[in-house]
């Protein structure tokens, strides 16, 4: 039996940061991570010629002060964007080439249409509070109203409707009939609305760290050292008056506090004694995750910009719904970045592995021409089959759940106290969402270790 201060499951970012700030304050801590790996949703390897290759989260832009402040501990520094060019939409398999966040090349009417849809995006996220979105004006009828139903009413172009569907469903990896409109609007207006969400200069992908994420989790994870243990995933978490007690495969953990920082579909996995609040146990119940293929093709050289693309693609449906320059920010080699999500991402996973690689290359062909179809490596990353991560990079909300049951993100449980990603109210789905809760969570355990009546008030609750 280990005996410490708290223990934080799962050494993602938000775990990382929980552990990491906890130890600073004095804390003993122990890491508890099920992966062979650190990361979570980010993983960073090495790749061809000396390059780096970000296989999960991979873009930070501005407002997102926790994760520059990291980038800053550590001495991680950043570089934008390749952004010199014009991107691409294909739809109906035509191709339109464009600058800015809509495709103004497409028919005028269609342009319109998503340029109004933005506008009233962006009005809704504005009315919606960030600590709790179920108290928005509308909130009811906004959670019970589903992504592709608002789009349904809101959109008058075909061209529009498709375009707008994928984009935002996409966010979530999800199909738009799964994901409550408040929810998305929630999400939207934690990034700052929708054009944060889906652009790229200035916006969400408008930088990337130097090395990719893995330089800035290594660093977090060595100076944790001896209280990391991988390969440790975690089955039980059992309360009483006196603490908690973790344990695991081959793992005993005796602590005062508890940090679970594991997607909210990978928690409801863990067996709990006594049993969570009815609320937050069918939270675990509710917010699933979706599917999401990347896929990074290395090329000799980023060889789309000779032609004044920025490398920045999207086509609904498709086997490759959108592609994005992934070099580094070295002039070679060239990384195209290939994601597909939601319904897409499910029928290319049923392919074989040959079958899925040549109906991607045959996509990269088709908008960049042929010297697509020689990569020098293609590594391909299905998170759909993660064990630990269940899916894509948000767990998200159905209809209903939110003002149902959205209370119960971030209330602690007993000694158990809850981050991820999902639970931030800042940049709730990126990494700066979940350092957020990590260091929300860190700051509760130690506000609640100096006043243990409370932690025994909440335990009577739990019986």
């Amino acid at each position: 039996m280990t005996n410490v201060d708290t223990c934080v499951i799962g050494a993602g970012f938000a775990g990382l940061t929980a552990a990491l700030r906890l130890k600073r304050a004095g804390q003993k801590v122990a890491l508890l991570e099920a992966r062979d790996r650190v990361g979570g949703r980010t993983f960073t390897v090495d790749g061809p010629n000396g390059c780096w290759i970000d296989r999960g989260g991979a873009w930070i832009g501005p407002g997102q002060t926790a994760i520059y402040g990291l980038m800053q501990e550590f001495g991680v520094p950043s570089y934008k964007q390749y952004v010199d060019g014009k991107a691409m939409m294909v739809v109906d398999g035509k191709q339109y080439r464009y600058e800015g966040t809509i495709p103004l090349t497409m028919s005028p009417w269609a342009a319109a249409n998503m340029g109004a849809v933005f506008l009233e995006l962006g009005r809704l996220a504005k009315s919606i509070p960030l600590e709790e979105p179920w108290e928005a004006r509308n909130a009811e009828k906004l959670d019970q109203t589903t992504l592709s139903g608002w789009l349904h009413n809101h959109t008058l172009s075909k061209p529009a409707h498709a375009l707008l569907e994928a984009a935002l469903a996409g966010c979530h990896t999800s199909a738009a009939s799964e994901v409550s409109m408040l929810f998305v609007l929630y999400q939207m207006a934690s990034g700052g609305g929708p054009g944060f969400l889906l652009g790229v200069k200035d916006a969400a992908q408008d930088s990337r760290p130097v090395g990719g994420m893995g330089a800035i989790y290594r660093p977090m994870a060595a100076e944790l050292g001896e209280s990391l243990r991988l390969n440790t995933p975690v089955r039980e978490i059992i309360q009483d008056g006196q603490g908690i007690t973790v344990r695991g495969e081959q793992v005993s953990v005796r602590a005062r506090h508890v940090v679970v920082a594991v997607p909210i579909a990978i928690a409801s996995q863990i067996r709990y004694e006594p049993m969570l609040p009815m609320d937050r146990s069918f939270l675990h119940q509710r917010m699933p995750s979706g599917a999401i293929v990347k896929i990074n093709i290395v090329y000799d050289e980023p060889f789309w910009r000779e032609d004044g693309l920025t490398g920045q693609s999207f086509s609904p449906d498709s086997p490759a719904t959108l592609t994005i320059d992934a070099s580094t920010d070295q002039a070679r080699p060239g990384v195209m970045c290939v994601i597909t999500e939601g319904p897409a991402a499910r029928k290319l996973t049923m392919m074989g592995e040959t079958q899925r690689r040549q109906a991607v290359l045959s996509e990269v062909v088709d908008r960049f021409g042929a010297k697509g179809a020689g990569p020098i490596d293609y590594l391909e990353q299905d998170w759909s089959v993660e064990r630990y991560s269940g899916g894509g990079m948000l767990s998200h909300a159905p209809p209903g759940v939110l003002t149902e049951f959205g209370h119960a993100l971030r209330e602690p449980c007993g000694r158990i106290h809850w981050a991820g990603t999902e639970s931030s109210a800042e940049m709730c789905g990126w990494v700066d969402g979940a350092i957020r809760s990590g260091e929300r969570a860190a700051a509760a355990v130690l506000s609640r270790s100096a006043d243990p009546d409370r932690i025994d008030a909440t335990l009577d609750e739990l019986r």
